[in-house]
């Protein structure tokens, strides 16, 4: 990685989270900004931004530690600092005139071959560098990350006609690799890729709602889940991005456009939209937006605004025959007659078709602009990929016999037959001619998606299959719902065992769904305890630490690599695997006494065998087991790798992987260099533990809980047995105690606790709501 040291001139919201993320990227960065209006302090703004970082939900730093990493300074004072940089970020107001005068600045300190950008989203490139000198603009490119900048994948390049190739290339290898960004290269046009065709979107979606009569519950159930769109809908996204944010983009846009675009013609100005702003209605980050959340002596009460109103009132729960009717698929949604179905078909038939018109006038080719929707708007499938979806044929059809225009793209692909297809194993795109060409993806990435388009699986069940990914090694993919472990998952990881034992080098666990895997159905367990099925439950529990020992102690290697939520016995696979490589964004905890049990498929013996080794310095007794019954009873979640390094849910050994597409191509690496070095199975960890005396220390300290009201009488309960498990039973100092001692003290807590009417209502209480049972 050539890019040493970056800075960012800009501390506002935007600047300050694009040097925070930087700084996950373990990059020094200098934040800069202007004087403060009064005060001693020159750098108040800059230290105020990296406060206000550290206090910020969701959490712009991977690990508050990486905050040191970030200088602040002033523009006045530090201009200088940046002739060490190798990446300067000007994320200043959106004024041109306020940019090339920093410009010149810059361009008076950097050093020679300093790559400069900009994360303007209005202003063309060719007008940011007019007038400035050719060294500049050679060095110049358009980096416009989206909100918040850790979060969300999409980054937009834009080069200029003068920019250096290296000077590209060094910007977007950093993005992808170092950042984890999908970087996706634009056209120097208004709005550039995502927000051209999301802020489409966004004034269809609000007009076509006010003009249906639709209320915005109704608005958000129907444009979110059935059309691929996340659960805020559009007036949640709203309330999410700011209200007041909508005004400034939608003017800066309309300016930029022609007069003839069909952006100018559903936008309207909305004077409900522009009372909350005034009255500080700005969403989530004001007083509330088309939502809010009212308190009063009776509690919390989430409110909506009516459309035709203006007024709050309790928020309604929407039902819609076509959102139940799309359940079939989109089409069946489009073609509902109810207000649902006619909204749906009006946003999309507006939205997509736009998209066909202008994709090639934004990007070079249509899959860049699926990639750019789904990783900036979070979308499930880019418009063309919708349009397959309902079938272009069909689509082109019905737009043609409502007199709408039909784009040109879009007549192609239903004369082709559609935008993508698959040939010989290999995805293709519908290209500008009406031919088809190979998507290929970036050198180093390798995606079980594609893998799975050319072969079959090695084995396979309802609950997991086994993939061959080359060179020796096979992936085991969990598909469950929600990738919820059961006794299927359980069998396919057996068989997988087995079937590398004889016919490959090592073993990879991954899955490209949102999240790694939930834990374990409880569901299951919920339905078998009501019926009293205590045999199988304890079975199940018993076949699950069987085979996750198999898989600690397999002859060859086995790496995890998780992206998402690994919870429960989802985590509990990864403590028993060789190595991990986790995508950056990877959410790890045994969070089972929020469900009233214990981890009972290994995770509290890995736990105590982790913090008794801590990075290879033996402790004594008692540390160990405090540690590991502080983070398992308050079901601590890491709420990043990095922080899962913390609690050791990942070992200092263990990698963190940036970019998600990256991720399976680093496990499959880091397998076969374990193969390559004579993998041997770890050696079973022999633990001391402290018995009764250690025990009451951790049951005195949960009573001082309960007493301050900080834990409930069931927290008791559980803890209790979690300090029998984590103590090490009928034990003392003098002694070892063995994994398989730990792992059937884990199995004995785990039955009597499932067998308690408090933990089944907790099951019952988080499989219907989501939310822990506080009792």
């Amino acid at each position: 990685m050539s890019i040493k040291q970056a800075a960012v001139i800009g501390a506002g919201v935007m600047g300050s989270g694009i040097a925070a993320h930087i700084a996950n990227a373990g990059v020094p960065v200098i934040l800069l900004d202007i004087l403060p209006r009064e005060g001693a302090n020159r750098n108040a703004v800059a230290e105020g931004a990296i406060k206000r970082l550290l206090d910020s939900e969701p959490a712009p730093f991977m690990r508050k530690a990486n905050a040191s990493l970030i200088t602040p300074g002033n523009t006045e004072d530090h201009l200088a600092l940046l002739a060490d940089c190798d990446w300067i970020v000007e994320a200043v107001i959106e004024n041109l005139e306020v940019k090339q005068a920093l410009y010149r600045k810059i361009e008076a300190q950097r050093k020679k071959g300093s790559v400069v950008s900009s994360n303007t989203s209005t202003i063309p490139l060719g007008r940011l560098v007019e007038g400035l000198p050719e060294s500049f603009a050679r060095d110049f490119v358009i980096t416009h990350f989206f909100n918040p900048p850790r979060y969300m994948r999409l980054l937009e390049i834009v080069v200029g006609a003068k920019t250096r190739p290296e000077a590209v290339k060094e910007i977007e290898s950093f993005g992808d690799v170092a950042l984890g960004k999908g970087v996706v290269r634009c056209k120097d046009t208004p709005g550039f890729i995502a927000n051209r065709i999301g802020v489409f979107w966004m004034q269809s979606a609000v007009t076509a709602a006010v003009d249906l009569d639709l209320s915005v519950e109704e608005a958000d159930i129907v444009m979110g889940a059935p059309v691929g769109v996340p659960k805020t809908g559009i007036f949640g996204l709203l309330d999410l991005a700011g209200l007041d944010l909508q005004p400034h983009v939608d003017a800066s846009l309309a300016g930029a456009l022609p007069k003839d675009d069909p952006y100018q013609r559903v936008r309207r100005e909305f004077p409900l939209m522009k009372r909350l702003i005034a009255e500080g209605y700005t969403g989530r980050k004001g007083k509330g937006g088309f939502y809010r959340l009212t308190r009063s002596e009776g509690g919390r009460t989430l409110e909506a605004i009516d459309l035709k109103t203006g007024e709050y009132r309790p928020k309604r729960t929407a039902r819609l025959e076509s959102v139940e009717a799309a359940r079939a698929g989109m089409r069946a949604l489009v073609e509902h007659p109810d207000k649902g179905g006619r909204f749906a078909w009006r946003v999309l038939a507006e939205t997509l078709s736009y998209a066909a018109l202008v994709a090639l006038e934004v990007a070079d080719d249509l899959a860049a602009v699926d990639r750019a929707m789904r990783l900036g708007f979070a979308w499930k499938r880019g418009p063309f990929e919708m349009m397959d979806k309902l079938g272009a044929a069909w689509f082109a059809e019905r737009l043609a016999a409502e007199k709408r225009d039909v784009p040109p793209l879009l007549a192609a692909a239903a004369k082709a037959g559609a935008f993508y297809r698959v040939q010989d194993g290999r995805t293709q795109y519908l290209t500008a001619k009406g031919s088809y060409t190979d998507l290929v993806r970036p050198e180093g990435v390798l995606l079980l998606s594609d893998i799975k388009l050319k072969s079959q699986p090695v084995a396979k069940n309802a609950a997991a299959s086994l993939w061959d990914i080359g060179d020796g090694v096979a992936c085991l993919e969990f598909h469950s719902k929600m990738n919820a472990l059961d006794t299927d998952s359980l069998a396919m990881l057996r068989q997988s065992l087995e079937i590398v034992k004889t016919t490959f080098k090592a073993l990879v666990i991954h899955n490209e769904a949102d999240n790694f895997s939930v834990g374990a159905n409880i569901g299951l367990a919920l339905f078998a305890a009501n019926v009293a099925l205590w045999p199988m439950i304890e079975d199940l529990v018993a076949q699950g630490q069987s085979t996750y020992k198999a898989l600690k102690y397999a002859p060859f290697p086995t790496v995890g690599a998780p992206a998402g939520l690994a919870l429960g016995g989802g985590c509990e696979v990864l403590l028993h695997c060789s190595a991990v490589e986790a995508h950056a964004e990877t959410y790890m905890g045994l969070v089972e006494t929020g469900v009233g049990i214990v981890p009972a498929w290994g995770g509290c013996k890995e736990m105590l065998a982790r913090w008794s080794v801590r990075e290879g310095r033996p402790g004594g007794p008692m540390p160990p087991v405090v540690q590991s019954f502080e983070t398992i009873s308050m079901a601590k979640v890491s709420r990043s790798a990095a922080e899962a390094q913390e609690l050791l849910f990942l070992r200092p050994g263990d990698g963190v992987v940036m970019s998600r597409d990256r991720l399976l191509a680093t496990a499959k690496k880091r397998a076969l260099d374990l193969a390559a070095a004579g993998y041997k199975p770890p050696t079973p960890p022999e633990l001391r533990l402290p018995g009764a005396g250690g025990r009451a220390a951790l049951k005195l300290a949960v009573d001082n809980f309960v007493l301050a009201g900080k834990a409930t009488p069931h927290d008791r309960v559980v803890a209790g047995a979690l300090a029998q498990v984590l103590s090490g039973g009928e034990t003392d100092l003098t002694l070892t105690v063995s994994e398989d001692a730990v792992t059937t003290l884990e199995r004995e807590a785990f039955m009597g606790l499932v067998r308690q009417p408090a933990t089944l209502a907790r099951i019952e209480h988080m499989l219907e709501t989501g939310k822990p049972l506080r009792n």
